[in-house]
């Protein structure tokens, strides 16, 4: 990894549900470790804020507005942050650090894509040919 590559910003999706062997204190401990990482991270420029997500939600589509949110317990998105990175391998390894791993949770780490979206480039909502 080049040291003089530009820094870009990586969404990191929290996801996952605490591991049911695992008593609440040794959860609340993960939690505190996790913000204190996360608050050192923050002054350290290599985080920008996020937060997490309340337990309810609807889902908007063509066929309406429904309830939800409707993901599976292990595809469950708790909440959200972003790392300041060089790469996506760097922001991957910092995100592996984080302490709440230990209790179950895991956490899904994305270059986040300034372009404007276009019919003609291929992206995520891009359909399967």
């Amino acid at each position: 990894m080049t040291t003089n590559a530009p820094l870009h910003d990586y969404l990191v999706l929290s996801k996952g549900k605490w591991d049911a062997d695992k008593s609440p204190q040794e959860i609340q401990a993960a939690i505190d470790a996790f913000y204190a990482w996360y608050e050192r991270l923050l002054a350290e420029g290599k985080f920008k804020p996020g937060h997490r997500l309340a337990r309810e939600g609807k889902r908007v589509s063509r066929q309406g507005i429904v309830d939800g949110p409707f993901a599976e317990a292990k595809e469950v998105i708790g909440g959200y942050w972003f790392i300041v990175a060089r790469s996506l391998e760097e922001a991957a390894e910092l995100a592996a650090r984080n302490p709440c791993m230990a209790c179950g949770l895991s956490y899904e780490v994305r270059p986040v894509d300034p372009e404007r979206a276009s019919a003609y480039a291929l992206t995520n909502e891009t359909p399967a040919t």
